[in-house]
């Protein structure tokens, strides 16, 4: 997920626990829980320079020190984390830990422990129903969620009020007249910054299809190259092809220190956000006068949103049961767990953080547009190849050469040959 909202509230999670999540993993079936292990391998994803170090490094030594096992920690850039991660299980050097947004393909490879082997009752019954089922894989309980997160649009509002616009744009007809006249305001000015980089692009194309009609499933089948698919890149496309809306080459732009960082700059008059962006706004870009609106529709409809939930997977390897059950159960108090969200600026996952989540207004925005709230399909092993070749190549099917219906129709036969 990289980064995520950092507030939420019990109507939040209320609607949150309503959706259909769905994810997994799996097991070898050769660990001992008797064993002794000296240390574990923990593999964390980096969601942010100042605070996932200072968190984790403080967790390692706490954890050492009431287990007497080592947790050997290894963060990882969320740009290099999917092929790091891959390459370890390929060659057998599994962690014992990993933090990641996809592990269905895990699951289906029976390598992580499910949650009866490793939670106890009560830290599985303090996770939020709607992400328990995120967490599951052919009726197994694999995918254990550290955090989740929603996303809106954010603007400007002094380019806007200099380029005369006065509301936030509702439509996508209207989005591209007002990023053109962000765009005309010149100095530097960009209507649009579009992340279609390796970092996240998955989730930028997801934000924009899911308000357009569109779906990477439906009733259980791929629909990768639907009419409203392929409808809505040829839309991203334009943004910076024919309209000329968004900073040079989106295909190579990545979220956080691409796109964000315009936004923070004062330079671009709208940005796809969540709460880190907006937490960096409020304490260290105080200049930059911004605010927050539901996606503009491609269909007509109300606007939908886009969530992610990322996971603590578990990998199962002889003698380590008793240390990842440790390790969840330190990692799920309420003391750690939270503290870990608010410094990342994320929504919770257990009931128990609830109430420190739900009397924030700064989450108006997400709570208004969790009802429509929609997930990328995590629990279909196939989705982690399809998502790195999202991530990889759709910079080329939006440049001036791209294909947008070529590579939708690549992706789709990629899925149903699984490849």
């Amino acid at each position: 997920m990289k980064k995520s909202l950092r507030f939420v509230g019990l109507a939040a999670i209320a609607a949150i626990a309503s959706m259909t999540l769905a994810s997994c993993g799996a097991s070898t079936n050769d660990a001992s829980s008797g064993a002794d292990v000296k240390s574990i391998k923990v593999v964390i994803a980096e969601y942010s320079p100042d605070h996932t170090s200072e968190f984790w490094k403080a967790f390692a030594t706490k954890y050492e020190k009431k287990t007497g096992v080592k947790l050997n920690l290894q963060i990882i850039s969320w740009n290099d984390l999917d092929q790091q991660s891959s390459t370890m299980v390929q060659s057998g050097n599994l962690p014992d830990i990993l933090n990641q947004n996809a592990y269905a393909s895990y699951a289906a490879d029976d390598l992580l422990y499910n949650s009866d082997e490793v939670l106890d009752a009560a830290t599985k019954a303090d996770i939020i129903p709607a992400f328990v089922k995120s967490g599951t894989y052919d009726g197994k309980f694999y995918g254990m969620p550290d955090l989740s997160s929603a996303r809106a649009l954010f603007y400007n509002t002094d380019l806007f009020t200099k380029a005369g616009i006065t509301a936030a744009p509702a439509t996508w007809d209207e989005f591209t007249a007002d990023a053109k006249k962000v765009q005309a305001l010149g100095n530097g000015a960009v209507g649009y910054a579009q992340p279609l980089g390796p970092e996240e692009a998955q989730a930028e194309f997801a934000i924009w299809l899911f308000n357009n009609g569109g779906d990477f499933k439906a009733d259980g089948k791929w629909t990768l190259n639907s009419p409203e698919n392929i409808k809505t890149l040829e839309y991203m496309k334009s943004l910076s092809v024919t309209e000329k809306v968004t900073q040079n080459n989106p295909g190579h732009t990545n979220r956080t220190d691409g796109a964000f960082s315009l936004f923070e700059q004062g330079k671009a008059g709208m940005v796809v956000g969540f709460s880190p962006l907006q937490s960096a706004l409020d304490t260290d870009f105080t200049s930059v006068k911004y605010a927050i609106a539901p996606m503009p529709s491609g269909d007509g409809a109300a606007a939908q949103t886009y969530g992610v939930t990322d996971y603590l997977m578990s990998f199962k390897k002889p003698g380590n049961q008793d240390a990842v059950k440790e390790f969840y159960k330190m990692y799920y108090a309420p003391d750690e767990i939270n503290t870990w969200i608010k410094a990342e600026g994320f929504l919770p996952v257990t009931t128990s953080g609830l109430a420190e989540f739900s009397s924030d207004p700064k989450l108006k925005v997400y709570l208004d547009t969790l009802p429509n709230i929609h997930l990328t399909p995590t629990d279909d092993p196939e989705w982690d190849k399809i998502k790195l070749t999202i991530q990889q190549n759709i910079g080329l099917a939006v440049a001036p050469n791209g294909d947008p219906k070529k590579f939708l129709d690549d992706l789709q036969a990629q899925a149903e040959a699984g490849k």
